[in-house]
């Protein structure tokens, strides 16, 4: 039986920042950019620190849901650090150029997930009603909807700065749910971030369809409704409930 509304996640969902994607050469780029020649033997170590460094920025909560709304002042505190770890003197402005052109480098190279369109379409001439969720700043979240033109694809859409909360809150699902004027038992929620796409939905009775690329198992407790390996997949899954 088909849902009658999708809820979509944006990024490592339907965006894709693994397909031809090289982050390392990004931020490579980024650092010979604002780094003079005296530093570029030691710029290798510098991204290994730098990457380091993001990990572990980006694995608190509470950084992660500061981080995402002020992306290049995130980048910033994490490449200063690690100019700091790898003996590099440079001012805060010198991190913020190279936080600036890594984000220019990744954009320009992300790309759309094979077949997100093609189950969008397929989505809604089934009759579903589709609402995007998105977290993050809403001049980068909105840059991106509008450079893959997919606002037109969509009933709703809620970027997490534009409502002023985000996933995996619950009144971000109870706000979509009300927009599109559905049950939560009638909707499924799709996405790669098991707490936001899986747990959290889950709570609330709304379905969730794990994107799951790598084949991770499932953390213990809640189950994913159905798990994916990719987008594409999920056309496959609606069609085959129509025949």
């Amino acid at each position: 039986m088909l849902p009658k509304a999708l809820l979509l996640d944006l990024d490592d969902t339907l965006i894709a920042f693994d397909h031809g994607l090289d982050l390392q050469q990004c931020w490579l780029e980024a650092c010979n950019l604002h780094l003079s020649d005296t530093h570029l033997e030691v710029i290798p170590t510098l991204v290994e620190a730098i990457q380091r460094q993001a990990r572990w920025h980006w694995s608190d909560a509470e950084r992660h849901r500061v981080g995402r709304l002020q992306l290049p002042e995130a980048r910033r505190q994490i490449i200063t650090e690690a100019l700091r770890q790898s003996g590099i003197l440079k001012t805060p402005e010198t991190a913020l150029q190279i936080a600036r052109s890594y984000g220019k480098l990744r954009d320009e190279l992300i790309t759309l997930h094979p077949g997100a369109v093609d189950t969008l379409i397929t989505a809604r001439s089934f009759g579903l009603r589709l609402a995007l969720l998105t977290n993050g700043a809403s001049e980068p979240q909105w840059g991106k909807i509008n450079r893959f033109r997919l606002a037109q694809y969509f009933d709703q859409i809620i970027v997490e700065e534009d409502f002023g909360i985000g996933k995996p809150e619950p009144a971000v699902y109870k706000h979509a749910l009300e927009l599109l004027d559905v049950r939560a038992e009638d909707a499924w929620m799709v996405g790669d971030n098991y707490e936001w796409e899986i747990a959290a939905p889950a709570k609330l009775g709304i379905r969730g369809i794990w994107i799951n690329p790598a084949g991770k198992s499932s953390p213990a407790g809640i189950q994913p409704y159905l798990t994916l390996r990719t987008i594409e997949e999920l056309k496959h899954e609606l069609t085959r409930r129509i025949d």
